[in-house]
């Protein structure tokens, strides 16, 4: 029996009717299918949610190697399964480049009209229904914001805005005491300071500058993009009726917490806010153990100081909702630099600390041993929102030619979509560089879209064994946002259809046939490495939160029995102690975020 997972009470109580009622119907035909003799087969790999009008529309039949190559017919059905909308014959076989398996592709892009469908292979059987239509992945893109609001520190969350996965408020982080590691004339250790509100950063309930640097500038990366469609999102949250985004009103929980994370005495930022030890698999509100702010760290404070000059631009357009914030975070963002320039050499060495302090600390690290990135990033975000030539040549913004996608240890890409962004607001010294920095982001972009018809999946996810690492999904939301800022300078619409291509990767088009987000689509995770997920009593998990996906390393970075493949592109397993490919991180759900509202806002402009 498949198991049909949906968004419905994340996102308001007429809303989850509605799509309630759209799962009921699903259900419904797929216990007729059954009933009929026409099996639901997982072999047909396709986005679960569905396809816009105008788009490509891709399905991939997964085979053993050696099976029938012939040419081979399949037809779109509606959801009765009387109807034909659409015949075509699936490609010649291409072997997966990993497993040997072949791929054979179902192309129907020909077929615009909406509706509710399914694939059928004749004697093999019918893949899980889909939609055709316009905004198809709204919904998705409310799930995923919305997923944020879930992963609140300090604050209940009731029925009314969380559903059946409503709670008790856990850890007020009112009283922090400050480790020895981060002890200063003004601040001695075991005094306390106050360091509410902020995300939990992963599974575990711990919050961490270094990744709420990268996934706050990744948000609010998204609002400067596409502003008009940020201001549709609604996420149905407490702050939902005033006249601020949505979007920003989520960025605000975290970004105040950060605020509190500055030594107000010399602007150093400490690393993180956490236990000594990670927590049980117990909710928030049964996890009391002491809490610590650590050393402060270069990368944390650089980090800091990016985000707090990208919110200060963004927050000056609201200076009645928000008076005086953005100056605060102007003003903020300047002393961290300072302290950081002070301080290039104090790196976050998590063994070293312990060596020399008590209590031991033994969560995540984030640890990165060359801080040339952050400075990239700091200095590019400072520059746009002071105008001041000073920070933009105070580090070399160019080292190489390369432009690695963005993750927690490698941000310096992130400045450069902001200096293409606001490429016609820079100063003269600036406009000097500006046919470089987009020359680079297209470069990149057409790496990745290279060859990807001869790929098993025909995605730019997964060309290599490198792209399933820890966090392999959000690889493929991080090459999608790629290639739409790709798009944006070139309006050259291969990188859209590319970027697409990653989506249905996300949503299902994979060698393991999950769509990675839970609750959006009919094939999920329904075990993430989530504390709230597992000791909710809720059997689904929390929605809206894209799981670390395919990792090819699993099985010897995690001690979860179970794994049944060394393949590279199959080693995942939907245990709840899988959390090095189960898990779920802020830093990777902001860019599926960003990659899924940007489609939406893109495809409903090209629509019109």
């Amino acid at each position: 029996m498949t198991r049909l997972s949906w968004p419905s009470a994340a996102v308001g109580n007429a809303h989850s009717n509605r799509l309630l009622s759209i799962g009921f119907c699903w259900l419904i035909f797929l216990l007729a299918l059954q009933a009929a003799g026409q099996p639901t087969v997982e072999v047909i790999r396709l986005n679960q949610i569905g396809f816009y009008p105008d788009a490509a529309k891709v399905a991939i039949v997964v085979g053993e190697p050696g099976s029938n190559t012939t040419a081979q017919p399949f037809q779109v059905l509606t959801t009765s399964g009387k109807k034909v909308v659409f015949s075509g014959t699936l490609s010649p076989a291409r072997p997966n480049a990993f497993s040997g398996k072949l791929a054979r592709t179902a192309d129907f892009s020909a077929l615009h009209n909406p509706g509710t469908f399914v694939i059928n292979i004749p004697g093999l059987g019918q893949s899980y229904p889909f939609a055709i239509r316009a905004a198809v992945h709204r919904d998705m893109a409310v799930g995923a914001l919305k997923g944020f609001y879930f992963q609140r520190a300090s604050v209940a969350l009731p029925e009314s805005y969380a559903g059946r996965w409503h709670r008790p408020a856990g850890h007020p982080d009112n009283h922090i005491f400050i480790h020895p590691s981060a002890a200063s004339a003004t601040r001695p250790a075991g005094t306390t300071i106050s360091s509410p509100r902020g995300w939990y950063d992963a599974g575990d309930y711990n919050k961490y500058i270094v990744n709420s640097g990268i996934s706050m500038g990744t948000l609010l990366s998204l609002y400067e993009d596409y502003p008009d469609f940020c201001n549709s999102l609604i996420t149905n949250i407490p702050e939902s009726n005033n006249s601020l985004p949505d979007l920003l009103d989520e960025s605000l929980w975290n970004l105040r917490w950060m605020l509190t994370m500055q030594d107000p005495t010399d602007g150093g930022v400490y690393h993180k806010l956490t236990n000594a030890k990670f927590d049980g698999m117990v909710m928030p509100d049964k996890a009391t153990k002491e809490r610590y702010v650590v050393q402060k760290s270069v990368t944390a404070t650089l980090d800091f100081a990016a985000v707090m000059a990208q919110a200060a631009r963004i927050f000056r357009q609201f200076p009645r909702e928000l008076p005086g914030l953005a100056d605060s975070c102007q003003t903020a963002a300047v002393r961290a630099w300072g302290w950081a320039k002070q301080n290039p050499n104090a790196l976050y060495v998590q063994d070293d600390m312990n060596k020399a302090f008590d209590p031991d600390v033994s969560t995540g690290t984030y640890g990165d041993r060359n801080a040339s990135d952050e400075w990239i990033w700091a200095a590019g975000e400072l520059y746009l929102t002071t105008r001041d030539d000073a920070y933009y040549t105070a580090v070399n913004l160019f080292p190489d030619d390369k432009t690695p996608l963005p993750s927690w240890p490698q941000v310096r890409t992130l400045a450069y979509y902001s200096l293409a962004r606001l490429a016609d607001q820079l100063t003269p010294r600036a406009q000097q560089d500006a046919v470089n920095v987009k020359t680079r982001i297209i470069q990149e972009a057409d790496k990745l879209k290279q060859h990807v018809d001869n790929q098993a999946f025909q995605t730019p996810m997964g060309k290599t064994a490198s792209d399933y690492i820890w966090g392999s999904s959000s690889v493929a939301a991080n090459q999608g946002i790629a290639l739409l800022q790709a798009y944006r300078l070139t309006n050259d619409k291969s990188y859209l259809a590319a970027a697409l291509a990653n989506l249905d990767y996300l949503l299902g088009r994979n060698a393991v046939g999950y769509s990675f987000v839970t609750g959006f689509g009919h094939k999920t995770p329904m075990h993430p490495h989530h504390r709230p997920s597992i000791a909710d009593g809720v059997e689904a998990p929390v929605p809206g939160l894209l799981s670390g996906g395919t990792n090819a390393n699993a099985a010897r970075q995690d001690n979860c029995s179970g794994y049944t493949t060394t393949v590279a592109d199959e080693v995942y397993l939907d245990a709840d102690c899988s959390y090095a490919s189960n898990e779920i991180a802020i830093n990777w759900n902001a860019p599926l975020v960003y990659f899924v509202a940007a489609i939406e806002a893109l495809e409903a402009k090209t629509a019109r």
